[in-house]
């Protein structure tokens, strides 16, 4: 069994078969998905319980990126609540800084094409153009909010004299 084990370390180390890492990753996060909404619902799936708190209501699918390539979820949704994988953040960090060079190409004026050829050229597989206006509005709602936010009283814009 060890020999075994070795043997299957040195070739997910090795990076060999990338579909036998992937088919791995994807297995475990279906089992921690099941026994996650198992415990939120109450009750394994199927089955009746007089302590189930929710119904399952089919599933979302979401790619996820890993290190061993891309894996499609298949993420329970509830009738009650909502569930995200504990092994999924809402916002990554590396999500949130890509998030971040979009919005600041499009406040620089960097066309829609240009920001798709820039995500590739970062090793992500690339964002539409529905995606980047998306985001970009998100980023006009939050300039709008600035601009339109009451005066505190301070500063040259308030009646001041400016000094002199």
């Amino acid at each position: 069994m060890t020999d075994d084990r070795m043997a299957l370390i040195e070739l997910i180390e090795k990076g060999a078969d990338g579909d036998l890492v992937r088919d791995l990753l994807a297995f475990a996060a279906e089992r921690m998905m099941e026994l996650e909404v198992e415990a939120r619902t109450g009750a394994p799936a199927g089955q009746r319980s007089p302590d189930r708190l929710t119904q399952r209501n089919g599933y979302r699918v979401r790619a996820w990126e890993t290190r061993a390539g891309r894996i499609e979820l298949a993420i329970p949704k509830l009738r009650k609540g909502s569930y995200l994988p504990s092994f999924l953040e809402p916002r990554r960090t590396a999500e949130k800084a890509l998030t971040a060079l979009i919005q600041e190409a499009y406040v620089h004026g960097v066309s829609t094409r240009a920001v798709d050829d820039l995500v590739k050229a970062m090793g992500g597989s690339g964002v539409s153009k529905s995606q980047v206006s998306r985001l970009c509005a998100e980023t006009d709602e939050r300039v709008n909010a600035f601009l339109a936010r009451p005066s505190r009283g301070r500063g040259p814009t308030c009646g001041s004299t400016p000094p002199t």
